[in-house]
């Protein structure tokens, strides 16, 4: 048997900030060819395995082998230089952006090759064949920055192909993009691996995605070690993926709800592959055929958010018309409603976003939060009605510490100290974060960071609440306890308003979807009835479920489909997972009333951010630094 192109053994690795190892036994074996998907909860290990293979563990993170051994592409990336990894093995970033370094796509390509000082002949041709083989080549002169999350996961692609690696990392590929750029993006991967023969290593949460395309194993991973190595096929049908946090193909699930016994034979990884005898469709049919109430979306009497012919259009530069990002857009949504508003990139999710929020102003038409014409607001004013948290939360926070940052924007507006307090303590303990009041932010995990932002939106008083990609990169249990956050603060009485690529969180979250393409809302229904229509889908460059691929296959009403598996998943994990929701609703009921919508004493964002200098860092509810942290 040949040596395989990637070897650990016995492997255990430590940070040297860390008194316990972060991966511990790992044994895995990868031979040349091969493609190979990593999923594991948060925290499992999965990126630090990555930085292993790369090597940037060693040379950036000064980690320690405490046992074991490893071996990549014949080197150990712990003794040898990066440099020599590199040419081995090439790493393909979650946000392309954060790789480039070139004003055009060409240089930012021929990046590597400068360095080793390859002559310019050759680099031309280089440059173009990497190109190529990524379907970038007629980019080669544009901007990097300026193309689509698809074309620049491309350019970041061509980037280490240029050094023909032997291995290609791809480290969550599927976050930043849309459905349809996602699964353009698998398939490419998947090409690289057949038609180039380079070995493929994918990290992602999105395993139905992942498996769009055949993948040779799925290691399963959790705290540190590995648990399972197996085919596609087996993993899905041994249920060790829902007991270790990850979520399952939908149409998996589905079947395992309806009683059908699954197994590695039937092919359970892949709707499109998957065999279902017929008395498994006898008892799919049935199951799908029980009762299921359909929601509500009949409009209220009182509307949160109203747009009435919303044009936005960027000034066109010299000779170039102007660039209408929405045109003519009108769409009503009534207070207490949780939407979902989804389309490819580019389709003019954000722009609606911040027209709402007050940071576009409409070329034309009108924006009502309400009852209120917004036009008549200062950005200020505006943001008092309309939160808007950014996917980042590092985009948002400014503050050194938890009660610092709520504290801000209440300064701002002038809001005096005994109810500022009162304020805080509210906003904190709706948002499961009362605990770390006089916590530095820097130690706060990724969700909780996100938390953060919420309470200090909430802390002014909005009556709505848009969040854009609000579960981009999270694994299912921090997905769905987030999510139930949200739903409770929802339940309480905020209308809320999710931009998202995950049509999974529409369809389990949300009562209606907004769905966008080039500026207009082309659809506007219950997620189930969206998801199903493949004209709309193919439109709005959408992806069905697996869901729906039962349903065309065996005949099933796909819509009906669709619903009864969201009532029995809903039962399933709506009350069990992460906070309580009864629990949430009770510590979110009355916000409104502690937090009185400011009106024309309001605050922006922008505010926030300006007055950080002046923010009070007296400690928490008045107490000094020292005496916070001791009781925190």
């Amino acid at each position: 048997m040949p040596e395989p192109l990637i070897s650990l053994r016995d492997f255990t690795f430590r940070y040297p900030t860390q008194e316990s190892a972060t991966l511990t036994d790992i044994n895995l074996r990868i031979d040349a060819g091969e493609k190979v998907a990593i999923v594991g909860p948060s925290g499992c290990g999965k990126s630090t395995l990555v930085k292993v293979l790369n090597s940037l563990a060693f040379h950036q993170d000064d980690g320690v082998v405490e046992a074991g051994s490893v071996r990549v592409a014949g080197v150990d990336p712990a003794r040898a230089e990066i440099v020599e990894v590199s040419r081995r093995v090439g790493t393909v970033l979650q946000n392309s952006a954060d790789q480039f370094v070139g004003l055009t796509v060409a240089e930012d390509i021929a990046f590597s090759l400068e360095n080793q000082r390859v002559a310019q002949r050759d680099m031309r041709e280089a440059v173009t064949k990497a190109a190529r083989q990524v379907g970038i080549a007629d980019f080669l002169a544009s901007s990097p920055q300026a193309l689509s999350g698809g074309q620049k996961q491309r350019v970041a692609m061509a980037g280490v192909l240029v050094d023909d690696v032997d291995i290609l990392l791809f480290d969550e590929p599927l976050a930043m993009l849309d459905p349809a750029s996602g699964r353009a993006a698998v398939e490419l991967i998947d090409r690289l691996n057949r038609e180039l023969g380079k070995t493929v290593i994918i990290v992602e949460h999105r395993l139905e995605d992942v498996l769009h395309c055949p993948v040779d194993r799925v290691v399963l991973m959790n705290s540190g070690r590995i648990i399972a190595d197996m085919t596609p096929d087996e993993l899905v049908a041994s249920g060790l993926l829902e007991e270790n946090g990850i979520r399952p193909p939908l149409h998996a699930a589905a079947l395992r709800y309806a009683g059908v016994h699954l197994r590695a034979s039937m092919h359970p990884s892949n709707a499109a592959h998957t065999v279902l005898s017929e008395e498994d469709v006898a008892r799919v049919r049935g199951w799908v055929g029980e009762p299921v109430s359909a929601p509500s979306i009949a409009a209220d009497a009182v509307a949160a958010v109203e747009v009435r012919d919303l044009t936005v259009a960027y000034e066109g530069n010299g000779d170039q018309p102007d660039n209408r990002v929405l045109e003519q857009l009108s769409a009503t949504i009534p207070a207490g409603q949780m939407v979902s508003i989804v389309g490819s990139n580019g389709a003019g999710k954000s722009t609606l976003a911040r027209a709402l929020a007050g940071f576009e102003k409409p070329r034309e038409g009108t924006v009502l939060i309400g009852g209120e014409d917004a036009a008549r607001w200062s950005l200020a004013e505006q943001a008092a009605h309309v939160g808007f948290v950014l996917q980042e939360p590092g985009q948002m926070l400014s503050q050194p510490r938890v009660w610092e940052e709520v504290a801000l924007g209440l300064k701002a507006r002038g809001v005096e100290a005994e109810r500022s307090r009162e304020i805080i303590r509210h906003v904190l303990t709706v948002c499961g974060l009362w605990p770390y009041r006089s916590w530095p932010i820097s130690a706060l995990s990724h969700g909780q960071k996100k938390r953060l932002t919420i309470a200090a939106m909430l802390a002014l008083g909005p009556t709505v609440l848009i969040l854009d990609e609000p579960t981009a990169g999270q694994d299912f249990r921090h997905y769905t306890e987030f999510m139930e956050f949200i739903r409770g603060l929802n339940r309480a009485g905020t209308t809320v308003l999710l931009i998202t690529h995950d049509m999974h969180l529409a369809l389990e979250y949300t009562q209606r979807c907004l769905v966008m393409s080039h500026g207009k809302i082309i659809a506007d229904a219950a997620p189930a009835r969206v998801l199903t229509d493949p004209a709309v889908t193919a439109r709005a460059d959408l992806v069905p479920t697996g869901l729906y691929t039962y349903a065309q296959r065996y005949g099933f009403d796909a819509e009906q489909l669709v619903r009864r598996f969201l009532q029995v998943d809903r039962a399933k994990h709506g009350g069990t997972a992460g906070d309580d929701p009864a629990r949430v609703e009770e510590g979110a009921a009355g916000v409104n009333d502690v937090v009185p919508n400011g009106g024309a004493q309001g605050t922006a964002t922008a505010d926030r951010g300006a007055s950080s200098r002046g923010a009070d860092s007296t400690g928490v509810d008045g107490l000094d630094g020292k005496e916070a942290a001791q009781r925190g």
